[in-house]
Formats: structure tokens, sequence, C-alpha cells
């Protein structure tokens, strides 16, 4: 099947790829995965003779030329992203390429970083009379962010929050975020969330700066922040036995 599957190949734990995701990668003639941040254990399961590339150093025109010449040879591709490629995957960029090549592509999901940090710490962003919202950013480095996307205009919703992208940054993170949430407001940095080597710091914003520092960690971690991660919340109705919906009917 001369065809390009665009696979999230989750956070690091190999088996946290979907089932879909690994079936079509070990069908792959050519494959082509982020080096960087997927574990080579990923793509291990690849059939014998399939082509494999590490697209850590390569750039656009490169990855596209392997691709463009895998489907004219007739060959499936495996272009193999971590998390889910639709949260800062560059992945938009090689489809509208691919689309105007006339070359056919489908999209596997995912599991993402940020709800792997969820899992790591225990939590659960999304809590009755806490917070009903979660706002996924970066803050704004070598790549702009919109005017009206600011980190200090987004924390104005005191919502549950995951960062990417920016631990290097945790001093300025902090900095904006105290525009609007107080100095208690729990933070979580999780460092390579489901990797062998994962880093968990937990601390406030009052000193979540300090603790990064000291557990030395500058890249690949995700920093959430939010009353979502306290101890105070509201149950939710949906098993509330007093509350009636389609499949249970509430106690009087």
């Amino acid at each position: 099947m001369a065809k390009v599957f665009f696979i999230g190949a989750g956070p690091g734990d190999p088996e946290l790829i979907t089932v879909k995701g690994q079936r079509l990668v070990k069908e792959a003639d050519v494959i082509i995965y982020a080096g960087s941040l997927v574990p080579r254990q990923v793509i291990e399961c690849h059939k014998e003779g399939a082509e494999v590339y590490n697209s850590a150093s390569m750039n656009l025109d490169e990855v596209i030329e392997v691709t463009v010449k895998a489907i004219n040879d007739g060959k499936m591709v495996a272009r193999v992203h971590t998390g889910d490629p639709a949260i800062y995957g560059a992945h938009r960029e090689q489809m509208d390429i691919l689309a105007s090549h006339n070359i056919e592509f489908e999209v596997i999901p995912g599991v993402s970083s940020f709800l792997a940090s969820a899992a790591a710490i225990k939590k659960e962003f999304t809590l009755p009379d806490v917070s009903q919202t979660v706002i996924c950013t970066r803050m704004e480095g070598r790549t702009p962010v919109p005017e009206l996307e600011k980190l200090e205009l987004l924390a104005s919703h005191k919502t549950s929050m995951a960062i990417f992208l920016s631990v290097q940054m945790i001093d300025k993170v902090v900095s904006q975020l105290l525009s609007h949430y107080e100095l208690d407001t729990p933070v979580a940095v999780i460092q390579r969330a489901t990797w062998e080597d994962q880093k968990i710091v937990m601390g406030t914003l009052e000193n979540i700066a300090e603790k990064v520092e000291e557990a030395n960690i500058t890249k690949t971690a995700q920093i959430l922040v939010g009353r979502f991660m306290g101890d105070e919340y509201s149950k939710s109705k949906l098993y509330d036995k007093h509350f009636t919906h389609e499949y249970r009917e509430g106690i009087k």
C-alpha cells in the first residue's frame, strides 16, 4: 500500500503506542522516526528489510524526499512522531506538502506527554468545582506565540495548565504565572514521563524554580500547574447514586 501514516508513538514507554500504530510500524516498508524523542524500542518491531531513518538529523526537505521516493516506489511509509503528532508535532507542514503531491496519508493519534504526566503524578486535570478546562501551551522562545496567547494572559483563567517546551525558562514561567495564580498554587514538573529515567518534582509557584534547578531538569519536561493537584474537590455527578441519567435511575 503506497500510503503515509503519521503515527503518534506516545510519550516514551514503548507499550504506550496504540495497537494500530504498532501494527502499522510492523507493516511499513519505510520508517522515519523522531529519534531524539521516540525510543528505538518503539520501532524495533519492524519487518526485516524495512528502511529506517532517524529524522533527528534530517531537515524537512530530506524527510519529504525520502517519503516521496518511497511512495513513488509503491512503498508504505510510517512517519513516527513523539506523543500525539497534533500537539507540537510539526506534521501539518508535512501533510500539506504530501497533499500537493497527491500522496495519500492518514494520522494515527497517540498519548500526549501532558496526559502521561498527569498519569505519572496520579492526578486528574478536570475536577468538579476546581477546574473543567485544560490549557496546553508553551512559553515564547525561538518560536513566538500569538499576542493573545502570552502565558500571563492565559494564566488569568487560573485553570489547569500543561506547559510544554519551557522548563529551561522556569523562572520566567513562574514570573508570568504569578500575575494571576497564588504563590501556593501546586506545580509539578515531570521530565521524560513514562521513560525509565522519569523524574518528578512537586512544589508550588513559590519554590518550584529552585527545586527544578536542584534536580537539574533543563529539557524534555512538562510543567503542570493548578489546584487540580490539591485535595479539595466535589465528586462527579456521573456516579452519584442520587443522579439520574440515560443509563441509570437515581435513588430518590
